[in-house]
C-alpha cells in the first residue's frame, strides 16, 4: 500500500479531541529498545543492519496493535514521504534521512509507530491527543510486552534496558508532552517556566525535538532520567509538571484579558489581518500567527472559526504538506505563494475579532 494513501487526511487528524488540549496538543511516549546479539545500528555494517531490519519487522507487523497498519523500508519511500511522517510527529528527523537497512511500522489509527534502526534497533512510540501521558503509556506497555513475547531484548539486571545512547540506559523511556504556551510567551514568564523545569530534572524543546525552536509558542515537555526510576514515577512526575504549567499558562492567559485586552486584541487582530489578506507567508510565519488565531479561538473572539480548523491549518501549511495538497515539488518561494493562497481561502470567511462589551 501506499503510505499517502494509507495516512489518515488532515481534517480526520485535526478533529482528534483530548482533555486539556487548549493547552495541551498531544502526549507521547516512546521505549527504545535493542535486539540481543545483534550490534547497534550505528556500529552495524549496511549488511548487517539489513539482517536485522528483516528480522525485526514482521515481528512487529504481526503483531495485534498493528494488524490493518503499515509496514515498509525506509528505502523505497520518497522523500516528500519521508518529510510527511516528519511533520506528522510519526518518525524522527534522523529516521528520515534512513535508507536501506531501516523500516518503518504505523498503527492503522496512526497512534502507534515503530522506527527500526533510527539509534536503536526500535524506536516505538505511541501518540494521543491532548494530556493523557498516563493512557499512552499503558497503550505502549501493552505493545511493548506483546514484543518481548516475540524478540528478545537486550536488557542488564543492574542497566536495565541496554540502549545505544547511555541517557536511555533503565527503562528507556521517553514520555513527554507538546505544549501550546502562547500566555507564557506573551507575559514574557515563558523563560522563568523553562528554567523551573529544567530544574526539576525535565527537558523543554521546541517543535521538531532536540535542537529545534520553539515555532508557534509550541514547547515539548520531556523526561531526561531513564535510569533509577521506574515508568510510573517518570508518568507521575510529568503528569504532575504538566498540571502546573497548564495552570501557569491559564493565568497568564486571565492576566492578559484583565491588565492588557488592548494589547492582546491588537497581537490577535493583526494575526488575522495578516493571514487573511497576506500574499506571500512563510511557514514560520505562519506558525506564530496561526497560534494567535488558535489563543484568539479559545479565548471566544471569533465567530466560525474553529481549534481544527486552525490545527489543520497548521499541518498543511507545513512544507511536505503543502507540495502534497498541490500535487507537485515547490520551492521555498513558490511554497509562501501557495501557503498564502491557501490561508486567504480558510480565513477569508471567518468575520474579525468579536470583542467583549
Amino acid at each position: 500500500m501506499e503510505l499517502r494513501k494509507f495516512l489518515s487526511s488532515t481534517t480526520e487528524l485535526s478533529n482528534c479531541e483530548g482533555p486539556q488540549d487548549h493547552v495541551v496538543l498531544s502526549s507521547r511516549v516512546r521505549l527504545a529498545r535493542n535486539v540481543t546479539g545483534r550490534p547497534f545500528p550505528g556500529r552495524a555494517k549496511k549488511a548487517s543492519r539489513v539482517e536485522t531490519c528483516d528480522f525485526i519487522q514482521p515481528a512487529i507487523a504481526a503483531a495485534s496493535a498493528m494488524r490493518g497498519g503499515f509496514s515498509e523500508s525506509m528505502k523505497p519511500l520518497q522523500a516528500l514521504d519521508k518529510q510527511l511522517l516528519v511533520e506528522r510527529h510519526l518518525i524522527s528527523r534522523e529516521h528520515a534521512a534512513k535508507g536501506a537497512g531501516s523500516g518503518l511500522v504505523l498503527s492503522k489509527d496512526e497512534t502507534l509507530s515503530v522506527m527500526i534502526n533510527e539509534e536503536d534497533h526500535l524506536r516505538m512510540q505511541a501518540l494521543l491527543p491532548g494530556l493523557q501521558v498516563k493512557q499512552v503509556w499503558q497503550k505502549m506497555d501493552r505493545f511493548d510486552t506483546s514484543l518481548e513475547k516475540k524478540l528478545d531484548f537486550a536488557f542488564d539486571s543492574q542497566l536495565g534496558y541496554l540502549t545505544a545512547c547511555p541517557t536511555n540506559l533503565g527503562t528507556g523511556i521517553r514520555v513527554s508532552a507538546m505544549l501550546h504556551l502562547p500566555g507564557l510567551v506573551l507575559t514574557d514568564q515563558v523563560n522563568q517556566i523553562v528554567q523551573a523545569v529544567t530544574k526539576l530534572g525535565h527537558a523543554v524543546r521546541g517543535l521538531y525535538g532536540e535542537g529545534t525552536e520553539a515555532l508557534g509558542h509550541l514547547f515539548q515537555v520531556s523526561n531526561q532520567m531513564t535510569l533509577g526510576e521506574s515508568e510510573a514515577d517518570i508518568i507521575e512526575r510529568i503528569h504532575k509538571v504538566v498540571l502546573q504549567v497548564i495552570e501557569h499558562e491559564e493565568n497568564a492567559r486571565q492576566t492578559l484579558l484583565r491588565t492588557k485586552a488592548k494589547e492582546l486584541y491588537n497581537h490577535i487582530g493583526r494575526a488575522y489581518g495578516t493571514l487573511a489578506h497576506a500574499h506571500i507567508v512563510s511557514s514560520k510565519e505562519t506558525m506564530n500567527q496561526l497560534s494567535l488565531l488558535r489563543l484568539g479561538v479559545k479565548l471566544e473572539l471569533f465567530k466560525g472559526l474553529t481549534t481544527p480548523m486552525l490545527d489543520e491549518l497548521f499541518l498543511l501549511s507545513q512544507p511536505a504538506h503543502m507540495q502534497e495538497l498541490v500535487g507537485e515539488k515547490l520551492s521555498g518561494e513558490e511554497r509562501d505563494l501557495h501557503r498564502a493562497d491557501l490561508l486567504r481561502k480558510h480565513l477569508g470567511k471567518v468575520k474579525g475579532l468579536k470583542l467583549p462589551e
